[in-house]
């Protein structure tokens, strides 16, 4: 499947089983309490959002501070972003993702994930450490 093609079924399929859930939860619980909970998420998210926040943006100093790369808090800043948004949207299904983007031991999981599967890969020319190097020096002539 293409990209494309992921990204417009994610966006039909979300929203359907976003209102599916809060019926059935409704069915369940109450609209009442149902309401209440997906302010509530929406709260906790906020509040989640800053305090991982904060706490990326001062590893990403003390790193810098230390005179060293901060690859894995420069990843981090924008999966604690989505992960906030998806929070702040109403609906369980968003929650769910959003909570998984918050919680520092996933976070960090996922940003690994990304660093080194598909960063380091793309930056390095698709470079593997079992290939060869040719070492060489070259001129320019006119």
């Amino acid at each position: 499947m293409k990209t494309f093609q992921i990204i417009l079924l994610l966006c039909l399929a979300i929203p359907f089983a976003e209102i599916y859930l809060l019926l059935e939860l409704g069915s369940i619980i109450g609209p009442l309490a149902t309401v209440g909970l997906v302010v509530f998420t929406a709260m906790l998210g906020a509040w989640l959002l800053k305090q991982q926040g904060l706490e990326t943006f001062r590893r990403l100093q003390d790193s810098l501070n230390r005179g060293e790369l901060p690859a894995y808090e420069m990843i981090e800043g924008p999966i604690i972003m989505v992960g906030g948004a998806l929070l702040l949207t109403p609906g369980f299904v968003t929650d769910c993702l959003g909570f998984i983007c918050l919680v520092p031991s996933w976070r960090k999981k996922f940003a690994r994930y990304l660093l080194e599967k598909h960063i380091i890969k793309t930056a390095s020319g698709n470079y593997s450490p079992a290939s060869p190097v040719i070492e060489g020096e070259y001129h320019k002539e006119d």
